[in-house]
């Protein structure tokens, strides 16, 4: 779950730009995602990458296994 670090809760994180990128014109590649909080105005970004199975997160967010504390 992606959450802002201000706020510790993803409610009001929103998507301002979304990125695919298909190598093969098929199987996904690279998501990449830019949040803000509304409610703070924080920003951050969110990168999966499927060569590496990796995911990374820059910015005013994180990435937890956890449930939000605020919901």
């Amino acid at each position: 779950m992606i959450t802002c670090t201000n706020c510790e809760t993803p409610q009001f994180l929103q998507i301002t730009q979304s990125r695919v990128y298909f190598e093969d014109g098929e199987v996904i590649n690279e998501l990449s995602e830019s949040y803000e909080c509304t409610l703070c105005g924080s920003t951050g970004q969110y990168v999966y990458d499927e060569d590496r199975d990796e995911e990374a997160v820059s910015g005013d967010v994180e990435l937890t296994t956890e449930r939000p504390k605020f919901a």
